[in-house]
């Protein structure tokens, strides 16, 4: 661990010297023999560092979508060759490649944040050993010893035995409660971290090895921080407990923002938008008419939360259009003016009433006028003075109705099809 921390031994001045300022900041406040003016130093140490670590975030957060775009392809590489690893691995790294996609790009803010997590534990590690590094002279190095934080020491470690905690003024029983506490505070970050991740912000109806890593790597890393942890000291689980909050923070905003397609962030922060422009009529920002553009520009490959919210849209009178603005459709003003509600330049439609089975049976209104329609087109000859013998059997039979029979002819249900009765002898 000392090759390594010697190795990062070039960015101890700078860490140092960004301590020794914000200790000058919080030193005239509480004072500079405190553990909160020591502490709040490394967490401000934390916080400077990742928002400058925020565009590799950036970077992290596309690379971390590029590979779940990929994977179905990546699937169907392993079903394709998943009795040959090697062709499979090659497939695998020439699909990379194509898309230029990078697996490791996920991991760039924690490489990123490697030397200054060495260079850290280089100078807390010199305190304890009661040796100057970088800025931190003899007078910043006897303030550094004196700096308790809840009775622990910044350089105690946990494993430290009581001799040595006894030479920074402190007890040992004080020393492991403390790191023990930081010590699973800093594991459990790290896994609700992971799980949110998981569980809220991962494409479930694609599965993959990769989310059977990133499952693994759930539980094996706050394992990795609890072992390691028992040998870091009091002010590098300041930071790295500062530092899982802020990640935790950071991927909490994500989610609810800007969720991974298909997941269940992406289904409730789609019903909240979809609410949000079914009260105010329309997108609000530009953001909001991005993610619209987006849902709408993938036709029939929308997802089936993303294909729910078009349709929530529809059924309240909205039609999303293909620049991410949302404007009110034909079907909203045609519903609108049968309720009464006055529009322009939309015609009122009106349904036919449809006739109950008694009036079809009796022939109701509709159907006589139709039948006298038919029966009147000569009216020089009524029905009664009609000769009997005029009509063929046939027809007589088929149009006379039997009384009490309930059947009706083909006349009085106004058809007009199929054999006719004439209109007069002579004609026939």
């Amino acid at each position: 661990m000392d090759t390594i921390a010697s190795f990062f031994s070039f960015i101890t001045t700078p860490v140092s010297w960004i301590i020794v300022q914000f200790h000058k900041l919080y030193g005239a406040i509480f004072g500079p023999d405190t553990g909160w003016a020591w502490g709040l130093s490394i967490v401000s140490l934390v916080i400077l560092i990742r928002i400058c670590l925020i565009p590799l975030f950036v970077k992290q957060i596309k690379a971390t979508r590029a590979m779940q775009t990929l994977q179905p392809e990546m699937k169907k590489i392993q079903e394709r060759y998943k009795n040959d690893k090697q062709r499979q691995s090659e497939e695998m790294m020439k699909l990379y490649k194509e898309t230029g996609t990078n697996p490791l790009s996920s991991c760039l803010p924690i490489l990123a944040q490697s030397p200054f997590f060495f260079a850290l534990y280089h100078v807390l590690n010199s305190i304890a050993s009661n040796d100057t590094i970088g800025v931190i002279n003899d007078s910043l190095l006897r303030s550094a010893q004196k700096a308790h934080i809840f009775g622990a020491p910044l350089a105690a470690k946990f494993m430290d035995s009581e001799d040595k905690v006894e030479a920074l003024n402190a007890s040992l029983t004080d020393v492991r409660i403390v790191t023990a506490l930081m010590i699973v505070l800093m594991s459990f970050s790290q896994f609700y971290t992971q799980r949110q991740l998981m569980t809220k912000n991962v494409d479930t109806t694609v599965k993959t090895p990769f989310m059977q890593q990133q499952k693994m790597l759930m539980y094996v890393f706050p394992i990795i921080f609890a072992v390691f942890g028992i040998n870091f000291p009091v002010g590098v689980l300041v930071y790295w407990l500062t530092t899982n909050v802020w990640t935790m923070g950071q991927q909490m905003y994500v989610i609810h923002n800007n969720p991974t397609p298909g997941s269940k962030a992406q289904a409730s922060y789609l019903e909240r938008l979809q609410k949000h422009v079914v009260n105010r009529g329309g997108t609000r920002n530009r953001r909001e008419r991005a993610i619209v553009k987006a849902i709408v520009t993938k036709g029939r490959d929308r997802n089936e939360f993303e294909r729910k919210f078009i349709n929530g849209l529809n059924k309240a009178g909205l039609a999303a259009q293909t620049d991410g603005t949302v404007t009110k459709s034909e079907v909203a003003a045609v519903a609108a003016a049968e309720d009464g509600t006055p529009t322009t330049d939309v015609p009122k439609r009106q349904q036919p009433k449809r006739q109950t089975k008694s009036q079809r049976q009796s022939g109701g209104p509709k159907a006589a006028g139709a039948g006298e329609e038919t029966q009147s087109s000569d009216p020089s000859l009524s029905k009664s003075d009609e000769p009997q013998d005029a009509k063929p059997a046939g027809a007589a039979k088929k149009a006379t109705p039997k009384p009490g029979n309930g059947t009706r002819s083909k006349a009085q249900s106004g058809q007009r099809k199929g054999q006719q009765r004439p209109k007069s002898p002579s004609k026939k």
